[in-house]
């Protein structure tokens, strides 16, 4: 398409649905997004958040990558070799989740199937959702090189997961273990810390006493999970706490189960809190744990992996944790054992993924011992070659605050999609295995049927994506570290901070330069978007109403780094304003340059000084634009392309360029034409990391060379095309139009009734500036007598304006009928009475200021300054006319 004459097929309005389709197979036909792999340009690189392949993307999904999709359109125009590389998250226990719940619902457990068939299953539901993915990041425009596309679970990120398992295994920083883990019932696996929420739940403390076993009286423990009291297997007590030192090695008997237990003394026990006595179940509850390690106690786990009381709960073997918790408060109601119950409102931890109630649950795992890895990664951060720059920087701190106090890693899942432990335990000895492959003699040996943490493959997405472990891999020497990352602050501890200590650990490098945080998209009153409220949006939905474009714009300029994104319809709405507002300018510049080729674009010559403004104005523009978005103020870089745009080249330049396309100077229109070719042409490439589609399709309507938008230079400054005297004098004009439309509308005076019209200047420069554009004035204004000079006095009964260096008359005599007007702005003055009087009478009245909430006085507040100043303003303008 390079060079070709435009034609002027543009419809009268932009419709996306007949443009971006189009464009973004056009895209794809022609490599447009693959890396250049040149050697003689810098390459620029960023990996994308892979997307979970259990639905449809989010809104903050599309947030993160039209982020990362303004970035490589930029720096690809800039001349980088630039890779953006897609990928997709198999999501462990999200999408096994929901395809046992598919199952389910043909009445099939994944039992019922067996391990193969089940992931067989899987992967059919990973292939299907895999392509609902890639439609909808082409709907987004997304300029993704797809011939690296790749998916955790390929063989390549698998080698890199076996590979890191068994160097972490060999250096002794993983371990198998039990411990007390966060267990998910519902899903039947642990999850780690920050895959837990935490919800206030209105709970009880259950107050209990606890028989001594000589029969020398009772102590008296609190719980808020009396079903956990069937695995006790000790009371502690704070060594320093006087009034139970006696008891200290004595034994009580536990009520219901009747076995006898110590009672220890540890200084984990808070004197102050409660009675100063606390029930030890190490097997769950991770700080009886850790008090039972150091007192030699029995672990005795009461329930089993659903979530129901197992065995070791006596009679009430087969319920419901909570269904025990009712029967067992009963029990212990009738037999006296129960003191009180005590209403406390407490934090609950839920799983992320199923919602389900947590259960702290004695579990053998493996685990990353996460001390040195975080040292490392801690001490990187103090190295400008080591270290990830935080945007904005106060994120830094909580990415430093987290690993600092970061626990052991738990990365097993009970689960059957996703990285299988490549470790295996000899049938006869038990003994330990763990390697890349199976041991020689495997029918001797059983694989751990666990699988990995999806977060522990997602860890090595930057570098294992570029062919690590190979590290003689041309792209992972070309592209790797990253140039950037972006994604939002919930997600510094699941994945960003993991990236980081992986990658220092088996590269030597940071993953990537810069992360770039955004918040999250909240919906017009502030509230998380969630399903239970029902106030989501799906993206895919604003687009097919608004385009991609509307969407990309809002998302892109609508918030500052690190903070949240409120969405409302009217934002969208008012994008889609300004996109047609774009594409209507463009309809007319296109008008004025039929037929007019690439190289016919001339701006040596003579230029009006509308020229010369837009032209210094774009240069400032394009400098602004480029230094706001270096610094990742994306929504600043926007505001200033807007006021160019919309102000400065559609409501002026264009109207004062007609002037020169109608008159009759033909060596002016060429000029005048080439400039409003150049101008648009940089318009449409300034924006086109904004606004894909649009600035594509008008683009080649454009005298243009190349194929493509996507492939044209980003605009740099030309000095020679800067001409600094232009502005003020440019501005001078523009304020004297503004104050004389001013005048006109509040006088009620159409622009088809000419006037007078009187300049009286204070300084030479905006004498000269004024007078040279007298014609211009003249015409803008429908001034019919125009005079410019210095020290001109006000004539009789006139409006006046005072701007830098001027002060301009207008007289009303021939303007307005005086009359009618007086008449006018009487009954204006009385409305406006009439309202404060009404406004003044409410606030006035007791009853009112006494009951009303704060807000609404304050609103009737507000009104009443509003028509005081309206009434002011009235009456201001009506002593003018009575002179």
């Amino acid at each position: 398409m390079a060079n070709e004459t435009n034609e002027i097929t543009m419809p009268t309005k932009y419709d996306p649905s007949a443009t971006e389709a189009k464009w973004y197979d056009y895209w794809l036909e022609n490599d447009v997004f693959n890396a250049d792999e040149d050697d003689s340009k810098q390459p620029y690189t960023i990996v994308i958040p892979p997307p979970n392949v259990t639905g449809k993307l989010h809104l903050g999904h599309a947030w993160d990558t039209t982020l990362q999709d303004l970035l490589t359109r930029l720096k690809r125009m800039q001349g980088y070799d630039v890779l953006w590389l897609p990928g997709m998250d198999h999501a462990g226990i999200a999408t096994q989740a929901k395809v046992e719940q598919k199952l389910r619902e043909d009445g099939i457990m994944r039992y019922d199937l067996g391990r193969e068939k089940f992931l067989e299953k899987t992967w059919e539901w990973k292939d299907e959702y895999a392509d609902t993915i890639r439609a909808q990041w082409s709907k987004l425009g997304l300029g993704l090189d797809y011939s690296r596309e790749r998916f955790t679970l390929d063989e390549g990120l698998s080698k890199a997961v076996q590979e890191v398992f068994v160097r972490l295994y060999e250096k002794g920083l993983i371990y198998r273990g039990e411990y007390i883990v966060n267990w998910d019932p519902a899903q039947k696996t642990a999850v780690s810390d920050i895959e837990v929420i935490y919800q206030e739940v209105e709970g009880a403390f259950y107050h209990m006493k606890y028989p001594l076993a000589d029969g020398s009286g009772h102590i008296e423990i609190a719980t808020t999970r009396p079903e956990t009291m069937l695995g006790d297997t000790a009371v502690a007590v704070n060594p320093k706490d006087e009034r139970y030192a006696h008891l200290v090695g004595k034994t009580i008997m536990l009520p219901v189960m009747n076995r006898e237990i110590p009672i220890v003394a540890d200084d984990y026990v808070d004197m102050e809190f409660g009675t100063g006595c606390v029930k030890i179940t190490p097997a769950h509850d991770p700080n009886d744990f850790e008090i039972g390690n150091r007192h030699e106690l029995p672990r005795i786990l009461v329930m089993d992996e659903g979530g129901k009381m197992n065995e070791n709960a006596g009679k009430y073997e087969g319920l419901d944790r909570f269904e025990c918790r009712k029967q067992l408060v009963k029990d212990l109601e009738a037999d006296g054992t129960l003191v009180k119950i005590e209403p406390h409102t407490h934090s609950v931890g839920h799983s992320e993924r199923s919602g389900a109630v947590i259960e702290p649950y004695l579990s053998k795992q493996w685990f990353v011992d996460m001390e040195p890895l975080a040292k490392a990664a801690l001490e990187a951060q103090g190295h400008d070659d080591t270290k990830v720059n935080f945007v904005p920087e106060r994120f830094e701190g909580t990415y430093l605050r987290w690993m600092e106090n970061i626990r052991d890693w738990c990365i097993s899942r009970q689960l059957w999609w996703g990285h299988r432990i490549p470790a295996w335990y000899h049938n006869e000895t038990g003994e330990v295995y763990v390697g890349k492959e199976a041991p020689a003699d495997s029918e001797n040996w059983h694989q751990d049927e666990d699988v990995l943490d999806t977060w522990f493959s997602s860890a090595l997405w930057p570098f294992s994506t570029m062919g690590w472990p190979d590290t003689d891999s041309a792209d992972f020497k070309r592209y790797f570290p990253t140039s950037a990352l972006v994604t939002g602050y919930d997600i510094i501890f699941f994945w960003v901070s993991r990236m980081i200590f992986q990658s220092l650990e088996f590269t030597g490098k940071q993953p990537f330069n810069d992360v770039l945080i955004h918040g999250l998209i909240r919906d017009s009153e502030g509230r998380k978007m969630s399903k239970s409220l029902g106030n989501g949006v799906d993206p895919m939905e604003v687009i097919d109403q608004y385009g991609a474009d509307s969407l990309r714009w809002f998302l892109l300029t609508g918030s500052t780094p690190g903070n949240d994104l409120r969405f409302y319809w009217e934002k969208i709405e008012s994008t889609w304003n300004f996109a047609n507002k774009i594409w209507n300018a463009s309809r007319f510049a296109l008008m004025n340059m039929d037929g007019m080729k690439y190289e016919d674009i001339d701006l040596s010559g003579e230029k009006t000084l509308a020229d010369k403004w837009i032209l210094t104005r774009l240069n400032d523009t394009i400098d602004q634009v480029t230094h706001l978005v270096d610094k990742y103020e994306f929504g600043e870089a926007g505001r200033y392309l807007y006021n160019f745009i919309w102000e400065e080249f559609c409501n002026w330049y264009i109207e004062m360029a007609k002037l020169t396309l109608y008159g009759e100077d033909e060596a002016a229109k060429a000029t005048t034409r080439s400039v409003l070719a150049y101008t648009l042409d940089s318009i449409m490439r300034l924006m086109h990391p904004f606004m894909p589609f649009l600035t594509e399709e008008i683009w080649q309507h454009l005298p243009h060379e190349g194929d493509s938008i996507v492939r044209a230079s980003y605009p740099t400054r030309r000095d020679e095309l800067h001409f600094a005297d232009s502005v003020p004098a440019f501005e001078a004009v523009m304020n004297v139009i503004r104050s004389v439309r001013n005048i006109r509308s509040e006088v009620n005076a159409p622009m088809s009734k000419p006037i007078q019209l009187f300049i009286s200047t204070s300084d030479e420069a905006t004498q000269g500036y004024l007078s040279a554009n007298e014609t211009t004035i003249g015409k803008f204004t429908n001034a019919t007598e125009l005079e410019i000079g210095r020290g001109l006095t006000a004539p009789d009964k006139s409006m006046s304006a005072i701007m830098t260096g001027a002060e301009l008359f207008i007289p009303l005599a021939d303007l307005i009928n005086f009359e009618e007007e007086i008449a006018r702005l009487e009954k204006e003055v009385a409305k406006y009475e009439k309202e404060v009087e009404r406004v003044q009478k409410k606030l006035g009245n007791p009853g009112f200021t006494g009951k009303a909430p704060a807000h609404v006085i304050d609103e009737e507040k507000a009104k009443e300054k509003d028509y005081l100043d309206k009434r002011d303003a009235v009456r201001a303008r009506l002593e003018e006319l009575r002179k």
